[in-house]
């Protein structure tokens, strides 16, 4: 039980719920990524966090999710490409670290579906690299780990 003495509804706006976004490119970096186990617990997942940084989205995220670690090796192989798909875009190919993702513009395709749910979910259907027109990105340095998240335990 939690103690809510003093707080009033009347004082707070209500949260106003998020619409899909509409299909299309947008600009986005990684802010988080960690490895968590699939729900059967017969494998682990790489989660990572888009979230948009230009235009009237600004702010939103979407989250990803490649089933690295699966005995289905079909699952595994789209996993892998989709990673490869990402590091290509983000310019990091040879990564130690999730973390090395992270900070670094890239485009991303966002499409709507149809979840089981019946309702519109986004999910993101492809990446590019982001062309800033100067040509280089900036990154921040980030710690190298000489074991990738998807491959710890």
């Amino acid at each position: 039980m939690a103690n809510l003495q003093g707080f009033d509804a009347t004082q707070v706006p209500e949260t106003v719920g998020f619409h899909p976004l509409p299909p299309g490119q947008y600009v986005a970096i990684i802010v988080a990524s960690e490895l968590k186990p699939t729900r059967s617990g017969t494998g682990k997942y790489l989660e990572l966090t888009f979230q948009l940084v230009e235009g009237p989205h600004a702010g939103r995220r979407l989250w990803q999710r490649l089933n690295l670690h699966n005995p289905n090796q079909l699952t595994v192989q789209i996993a892998r490409a989709e990673l490869a798909a990402i590091c290509r875009a983000v310019d990091v190919l040879r990564p130690n670290d999730s973390t090395e993702l992270h900070n670094r513009r890239l485009v991303i395709t966002v499409r709507q579906k149809v979840g089981v749910d019946g309702e519109i979910h986004n999910e993101i259907a492809g990446y590019a690299k982001w062309d800033s027109g100067a040509g280089a990105q900036s990154a921040p340095t980030v710690p190298q780990s000489s074991v990738p998240p998807w491959s710890r335990g």
